[in-house]
């Protein structure tokens, strides 16, 4: 199995190579990191023996739930390190930025045997913890022959994985059974991972780890109205869009614009290489736009376009109004617990299977708007603009149900604390 796997995966890597080279390094500067990705990595060597935590986060979405888990790691086992690695190059930098406990940073081998071999001799893990879906078989095989524990943090399995693993599922139980313990999010990730073959005496459902996310600085609001000169102007902040969403702000962005004086749109675009496109879109609307690294006193715009990275879910503090991209349009829609954290009003559009149930906990709570479609979005827009009461009443309902919701990180080191033990490898 491991051998047809490993010939597939060398196929597959040699087809996506030219597009790789075309549309990731050329055309969005990705960084290649060639020796890395071959397990030529150069760490510093562990504190002790066992004594150091390999916790891997794939891009931004899966960085940012590793700040409080990476917190809470270094303050029950203060002896030991950590190390952090990433797969895309905004993975990397939110992770250099937010997770300045990590002794190193690095990118995450190919999973072919010689590769992970070489990482697993270099890195010295005494645990590895993946967060959300990362089951790379060829590394958790190793992982098992060196002894050194592999966990799924923070575990979720969505719709397109399901449909996908549930193909190979026979050949998948082989892999899950080298997963010493499943920390899932939710109980139905829990059922799925599973009827997949997980063991069922490894599996916790722990919570998400987004709901321990800081909401950031007590300032930041006023730090980031500061930054982007916007002074008392309200603000409506649209993430990670894709396309087909942009349109749809920007025509719902010049309808409200009436209703509330100098309302000011804060743009970010998920994918950084489709800033020129985006930054097209608005100005043949008549919109004079500015990106957010180039903003100053003497430059300034109705639409500031986010051309910096890690830095929107502490920008999410100066919205009046958060609509989360991903959602109208069949993306699966995108972390809606950051904005909630903020305390502010949130807007997300029908796609929300990749976080399903933390649409539905905000739905419950009558904390968040979902809308179909562009019309919507404009009257909902415009609807907490003009309506204060509601919107800040909405707001705090998206922070009391998330609030009410946090301990994935508890759940979680003390699930960790009971493998480490088992397996004597309790970095103490």
């Amino acid at each position: 199995m491991y051998r047809l796997y490993s010939a597939v995966l060398a196929l597959l890597a040699l087809g996506y190579l030219p597009l790789f080279l075309v549309r990731k390094v050329w055309g969005a500067g990705y960084r290649v990191a060639l020796r890395e990705r071959l397990g030529f990595v150069h760490v510093p060597p562990p504190p002790m023996p066992n004594g150091r935590f390999w916790v891997h986060a794939v891009s931004v979405g899966e960085v940012m739930a590793a700040v409080p888990l990476v917190q809470a790691l270094r303050a029950r086992w203060p002896a030991a390190d950590v190390v952090v690695s990433t797969v895309t190059t905004t993975g990397e930098r939110v992770a250099r930025a937010r997770l300045v406990e990590a002794v190193a940073m690095l990118t995450f081998p190919l999973d072919f045997p010689g590769a992970v071999r070489r990482a697993l001799r270099r890195v010295e893990p005494g645990c590895f913890i993946a967060l959300e879906t990362e089951l790379w078989p060829n590394l958790l095989r190793a992982l098992r022959r060196a002894r050194v524990p592999a966990v799924l943090a923070n575990g979720r399995i969505s719709d397109r994985s399901y449909r996908r693993y549930r193909l190979v599922r026979r050949l998948f139980r082989r892999v899950l059974h080298d997963v010493a313990l499943f920390c899932m999010q939710s109980e139905e990730d829990a059922r799925r991972i599973i009827s997949l073959g997980a063991p069922p005496e490894r599996v916790l459902v722990t919570g998400n780890l987004k709901m321990e996310a800081p909401s950031g600085d007590a300032g930041a609001e006023q730090l980031w109205r500061r930054l982007l000169h916007l002074g008392q102007s309200p603000v409506v902040v649209a993430g990670s869009t894709h396309r087909g969403e942009e349109t749809t702000v920007l025509d719902a962005f010049l309808a409200i614009r009436p209703v509330a004086d100098g309302l000011r749109l804060v743009l970010a675009p998920r994918h950084p290489e489709r800033l020129d496109e985006v930054e097209g879109l608005a100005s043949t609307r008549g919109l004079a736009v500015v990106r957010r690294s180039r903003v100053s006193p003497g430059i300034g715009a109705p639409v500031i376009l986010l051309d910096t990275m890690g830095e929107l879910a502490s920008l999410y503090a100066i919205a009046d109004v958060i609509f989360v991209g991903g959602s109208l349009v069949p993306i699966g829609g995108h972390n809606v617990l950051e904005p909630a954290l903020h305390a502010k009003a949130v807007v997300f559009g029908p796609h929300m299977t990749n976080f399903r149930d933390a649409a539905a906990l905000l739905l419950r709570a009558d904390a968040a708007v979902q809308v179909r479609d562009g019309m919507e979005l404009a009257a909902a827009l415009k609807r907490l603009l003009t309506d204060a009461p509601a919107r800040q009443a909405l707001g705090r309902a998206a922070w009391s149900a998330v609030r009410a919701h946090q301990g994935a990180c508890v759940r979680t080191v003390a699930a960790l604390e009971r493998v480490l033990t088992l397996s004597g490898r309790d970095g103490e």
